[in-house]
């Protein structure tokens, strides 16, 4: 069937006649299953000038739901005269038009009908359903600014893999990319910097052009209402107390004015973990929860990311301010004052119904707020600890599933940061560990998510690069139910890309070629800070 992701049972029925989609073909829409619908009529007309009229009696193609299936759960039956999808939920329905589509061949993918001759479909039965309910995909816009079509194609390339969070890191050092009414320097002066380092800090390589960008409150409304309808939830990321200078440039009292200039900061124009963090301040406090107003009426999801990770303390140590405010409510130190500032932002979330989630630096310095989400990215630990803990957990290790980590040991790799994650790699990626697996806790690992950093991904071309492949394995570490890592068919998930690259080519991703990169593909003489050796396990 080369289906990606692999469901978790196909019976084909290889002696029935296939199912042909005629140009007259009708669609049949129960209830609830109206936005699948529009969709199946959208992609299918388009590939195959195939109208899906509305029809009942003698549908060519059935949409159901029954809730007995569970949530996002699909049954997909192909005889030579119907094709009968039923759904768990609205969901479910979605993620199984995505196989039909699929089974409509990779000319399915266009958005026009080549001429060729009407789809057809082997007669089979599919029944599937997902292993996790978070199955994510992190987008960086804020270290490269990537415009909304972007975005709105990418929302279309993860409903194409049956993955369902967007999480958009829309705020860094290095820019502000969401409008905020209350603060319009945010993204007048935030969202721009004046040159940019060209690969890693170490490199000497500068684009002298300036660079930015930013999503009005509209633009974010139609990403979150695009995605939706895609059953996709977009979770926003405002990054604090760290990565915070291209705030403290728009807004210097944002910064530890007693220890730095910060009226002479301006948007970080290079790259790496950096000094220039929050002031922990009732004034900050009261910008950042103003933001965040405004952030959860154009963001619906439950979740709100707030980032927590990679602040150092040296401005804290140094602020009279920092440590008048340590004395005042008795914390014992710098890394308890970062977990006091999270969990004020987790309890103003909660008192609004919304959950916190942070990278797994939210551990530190404390007790974590109760019901916030841990993001473990540097490794398994923290979503360890998190778990055993009581916290709702995602995995999405650096040693496993950044995509920006180069995907071979050669030399043409472009920019080659990070480690080695081959397509294999992220195909063997396990997100529950042994040390979870078959205790209460790994309840708590409610999926997996593939991050994707832009600081050397300056073109959309290079991104496309980054992802694909891998994100199609991921896709089904994420979806399918897979055996152990060791025990994990790649060659078959070889065979089955194969086609799926001919879906990708159809939809304009200009993936890494199983070969190694084409030659525009390439970036030589921009150096990067490749690791040696294999990933460590932590």
């Amino acid at each position: 069937m080369d289906l990606i992701p692999a469901p978790r049972h196909v019976t084909p029925h290889p002696a029935a006649e296939p199912f042909v989609l005629t140009a007259g073909a009708t669609l049949d829409a129960g209830p609830g299953t109206g936005g699948t619908a529009r969709w199946l009529r959208g992609v299918l007309g388009a590939a195959f000038g195939t109208e899906l009229a509305p029809g009942a009696d003698g549908a060519a193609v059935r949409l159901r739901i029954d809730a007995e299936l569970g949530a996002e759960a699909y049954r997909l039956e192909v005889t030579a005269q119907a094709v009968t999808l039923t759904g768990g939920d609205a969901a479910g329905v979605f993620w199984g038009a995505q196989t039909l589509r699929q089974l409509c061949g990779p000319a399915a993918f266009r958005r026009a009908a080549l001429g060729g001759p009407a789809p057809s479909i082997a007669a089979v039965l599919v029944e599937d359903r997902p292993r996790f309910r978070w199955r994510g995909f992190m987008l960086d816009v804020a270290r490269h600014f990537l415009p909304k079509d972007v975005v709105l194609r990418y929302v279309d390339l993860m409903a194409a893999h049956k993955l369902n969070v967007l999480h958009l890191h829309l705020t860094d050092d290095q820019g502000w990319r969401v409008e905020i009414k209350r603060y319009p320097r945010l993204t007048q002066t935030g969202a721009w910097r004046e040159r940019t380092k060209v690969g890693l800090r170490e490199s000497p390589l500068w684009d002298e052009r300036p660079h930015g960008g930013f999503y009005t409150g509209d633009d974010i409304r139609e990403i979150v209402a695009y995605a939706a309808a895609r059953h996709i939830t977009v979770v926003p990321e405002i990054d604090v107390p760290g990565h915070s200078q291209a705030a403290i440039a728009a807004y210097p009292e944002l910064g530890n004015a007693d220890v730095v200039d910060t009226a002479a900061l301006g948007v970080l124009t290079s790259w790496g973990v950096n000094v220039n963090v929050l002031a922990p301040t009732e004034g900050v406090l009261r910008f950042y929860e103003d933001v965040l107003t405004e952030v959860l009426d154009l963001f619906p999801s439950k979740v709100i990311h707030l980032g927590g990770d990679e602040c150092p303390k040296e401005q804290w140590m140094k602020s009279d301010a920092a440590q008048d405010r340590i004395r005042e409510l008795g914390l014992r130190d710098e890394e308890a004052l970062q977990s006091w500032f999270i969990g004020h932002f987790g309890r103003w979330l909660a008192d609004r119904g919304r959950q916190l989630a942070g990278w797994d630096e939210i551990l530190q310095g404390g007790s974590l707020v109760p019901g916030a989400l841990v993001a473990s990215w540097r490794g398994y630990g923290g979503g360890i600890k998190a778990a055993e803990a009581g916290h709702d957990v995602v995995m999405c290790p650096e040693q496993q599933v950044y995509l920006d980590h180069r995907q071979h040991a050669g030399p043409d790799e472009p920019v080659p940061i990070g480690f080695v994650r081959t397509l294999e790699d992220v195909h063997r990626f396990e997100p529950v560990p042994p040390r979870l697996a078959g205790t209460p806790a790994q309840e708590r690992v409610i999926g997996a998510q593939a991050n994707i950093w832009t600081e050397v991904l300056d073109s959309v071309r290079a991104v496309d690069y980054a992802v694909f492949p891998r994100l199609s394995a991921f896709a089904e570490v994420v979806w399918s139910d897979l055996p152990a890592p060791e025990r994990r068919d790649h060659e078959d998930f070889t065979a089955r890309m194969s086609t799926h690259y001919q879906r990708l080519d159809a939809l304009g991703v200009e993936y890494r070629p199983p070969g190694g990169p084409h030659p525009w593909q390439r970036r030589p003489g921009v150096a990067g800070r490749p690791i040696a050796g294999p990933p460590p396990i932590v």
